[in-house]
């Protein structure tokens, strides 16, 4: 379909992917989208996952039937982006592959692909395709370190990469405008903080590079064509990658037999009762990780508990905080903790090591560390290590 101005979508859905890197669920499937400029001279901006090919050949030659492709302009290199590099060559054997040093050092070590007709392009270059001109910026680190956005100036339009994507397919519209986008903001969400959130610095780089630029669309490589929600969707980016929060509450535990999970209802009551009304539980043997870490993006609060187990903390919180360390999150986010044991105690102290060495969020309340089942003295610190919180939240 035409987007603007000799401007085409000519991407695939993947309803099939139930992971997606092997790692997050994919409920409403992926979009992998690729753009042509149809000018004197025919653009091909990034490519899809190469099980998707033929179809992607059809959509191109749908465009512009047996015309050239002259340029194929790579913004990223991950493989569902870049994927479909080879083939395209085979089928558009006088294309010229445009990128920068980083991109052509990582297409040769994935796909052997070498050509001393390719364009390197620095910060700043342009190219001409006749009407339409495109000017590379280049963006390191969100998420990869090539990656580049490309602004077609004439067109005031900006084909970003992965930068402002989300997960979910698209249900036959592509423009924001013509579609449902509910379903979309906290997909939006999740897919930042599991596979951009590490990189707020070089997020907050790239929007002041695009500052004052005029955008009237936005082509993520993920996701709808922004146009209507532009302003909603940098508004998104730039406050997650300022680790700005809402005044909400994560409490996620682990539990065996649920004497754990009590403890945490008990904290979430007491929480609420205080006045704090975004609060969100998990149960991090159930629940996947990806909606937890989401959600520790959104909201300012976090408490997490778990029982002892194997002399060490049990086995799944152990993993989420491990994740939450490795998104290295800055700002103001305040932590909570509890925990549980039968004869050894142990959980509650790995906690702490964990804030202490990794995660150095603002610690709030007394730590509860319960022996065996839930008492009216264990309750009673567990609402007070709620009523802790949202006095944190609230002020």
């Amino acid at each position: 379909m035409e987007i603007t101005s000799n401007i085409h979508y000519v991407g695939v859905n993947d309803r099939n992917k139930s992971l997606f890197e092997g790692l997050w669920p994919l409920p409403n499937g992926v979009s992998y989208n690729s753009y042509l400029i149809v000018d004197e001279k025919v653009a091909l901006i990034d490519t899809v996952e190469v099980d998707f090919f033929t179809q992607y050949l059809e959509n191109i030659r749908e465009v512009i039937g047996d015309r050239r492709v002259d340029y194929l302009i790579i913004n990223h290199m991950e493989p569902d982006h870049s994927g479909s590099i080879a083939l395209v060559k085979k089928y558009y054997p006088d294309i010229q592959i445009i990128g920068n040093k980083k991109t052509f050092g990582m297409m040769s070590g994935f796909y052997g692909v070498e050509d001393a007709r390719n364009i390197e392009v620095k910060n700043g270059d342009t190219l001409s395709l006749g009407s339409h001109t495109l000017n590379f910026v280049l963006t390191p680190m969100v998420h990869w370190p090539e990656t580049m956005v490309t602004l077609d100036t004439t067109c005031n339009v900006l084909f970003s990469g992965d930068a402002f994507g989300c997960f979910g397919a698209l249900n036959g519209g592509v423009i924001d405008s013509e579609i449902n986008c509910d379903t979309f903001w906290l997909e939006m969400v999740r897919y930042y903080s599991n596979i951009v959130g590490k990189y707020g610095t070089p997020v907050q780089n790239a929007l002041k590079k695009l500052a004052d630029v005029k955008l009237d669309y936005i082509c993520a490589t993920h996701g709808p064509v922004w146009h209507e929600h532009i302003q909603k969707v940098i508004g998104i980016y730039d406050r997650l990658s300022r680790y700005e929060t809402e005044p909400g509450l994560v409490i996620c535990y682990g539990t065996m037999y649920g004497n754990t999970e009590r403890m945490a209802e008990a904290i979430a009551r007491a929480a609420s009762e205080a006045g704090v009304k975004n609060i969100v539980i998990y149960n991090v043997s159930k629940t996947h990780h990806s909606y937890i870490l989401r959600d520790i993006f959104r909201y300012r609060g976090l408490i997490v508990g778990a029982p002892t187990y194997n002399t060490a903390l049990y086995h799944e919180m152990d993993v989420l905080l491990s994740e939450i360390a490795g998104k290295d999150i800055k700002g103001n986010h305040l932590l909570g903790w509890f925990g549980s044991h039968g004869w050894a105690s142990k959980a509650v102290a790995e906690i702490q090591r964990w804030n202490d060495e990794r995660l150095h969020f603002e610690p709030v309340g007394e730590p509860v560390d319960m022996k065996q089942a839930l008492t009216a003295e264990t309750r009673a610190k567990c609402e007070a290590l709620g009523r802790a919180m949202a006095a944190r939240l609230l002020e």
